[in-house]
């Protein structure tokens, strides 16, 4: 009886101590998720809204621009997201190695970017690559161009300046979860490797690649998230131009709320064609690393 009682104190003061948690996070993130699913089958302008039932996902098909904005996107996360993590996991292998000198340098060297304001790094991205910037000066200098590139008011090359700074600030942060990955890996099985005859290369695919799985299938599930939610560098650096070439799903809905005649409910709608791209993507990463795993 006496102890029913105390594992019985022992649950009440354990739901006292995460209820304040508890709350604050079904304030600040449950009741807003459902506020927006609530808000997707709403039609009208600004706060005069009714229900319209599925009128917000009969438009989304008809939506020239969301279309554009999806396919930008996909482009994004199909080109950048495996240059990223490639980069990451060589630079992260490189850097895991005892006899270079200077690691410390240039693990920093390569995480510094990951802490560099995203206002700032951007405004930096978008003078670099002006018409008259320093990159298209060093070209030019270089004689490996003769006119130069127009980097921000041509669609592909727009959206090749989107992609390197993506890369350019989220690679060093990726490496660092293979780098502490890495130092969890039994030395001696390289040294059995070597002794083997196994060269650098075979010993990165068949040792390396499988023995950081999960640590990939993370990077690129948070990757393919940071991707489909890109705004902050398209918004800075293109505002989604020229001619929306670099329109992203997260600008376009910031457009319908904040510049655009305000559609909550439709922009609502769109923010929910993202969760279920994330969802659905996700989903297939985690299997196809689930039957990786079962074939090998």
């Amino acid at each position: 009886m006496a102890q029913t009682r105390l594992d019985r104190s022992e649950q009440i003061n354990g739901w006292a101590f995460i209820m304040p948690a508890m709350v604050l996070l079904g304030i600040f993130m449950i009741y807003p998720i459902l506020w927006s699913l609530w808000m997707s089958f709403q039609v009208g302008r600004g706060n005069n809204f009714s229900f319209g039932g599925l009128a917000n996902i009969e438009r989304l098909a008809n939506d020239a621009l969301l279309l554009q904005a999806l396919s930008n996107t996909i482009i994004f996360f199909i080109i950048q997201v495996p240059i990223m993590i490639m980069l990451a996991l060589v630079f992260a292998v490189l850097l895991n190695d005892s006899t270079l000198r200077f690691r410390g340098v240039f693990r920093t060297m390569l995480f510094l970017p990951c802490v560099i304001s995203l206002i700032a790094y951007s405004s930096l991205f978008k003078s670099m690559f002006s018409n008259d910037g320093i990159i298209n000066q060093t070209l030019l200098a270089l004689h490996v161009i003769g006119t130069p590139i127009p980097w921000l008011t041509d669609p592909f090359w727009a959206k090749i300046v989107i992609i390197l700074s993506i890369t350019w600030r989220w690679t060093g942060y990726n490496m660092i979860f293979y780098l502490a990955a890495l130092q969890n890996i039994d030395k001696s099985i390289y040294e059995a490797a070597r002794i083997d005859g196994i060269p650098a290369r075979a010993r990165f695919w068949s040792i390396t690649v499988p023995m950081l799985k999960p640590v990939i299938l993370f990077t690129t599930i948070m990757s393919t998230i940071g991707t489909l939610q890109l705004f902050d560098e398209v918004n800075n650096i293109t505002q989604g131009g020229p001619g929306n070439g670099t329109m992203t799903l997260s600008l376009y809905i910031y457009n319908l709320t904040f510049r655009m005649m305000p559609s909550f409910g439709y922009s609502a709608t769109v923010s929910w064609v993202i969760v279920v791209i994330v969802a659905l993507l996700s989903i297939i990463q985690f299997v196809i690393a689930r039957d990786r795993r079962r074939t090998s």
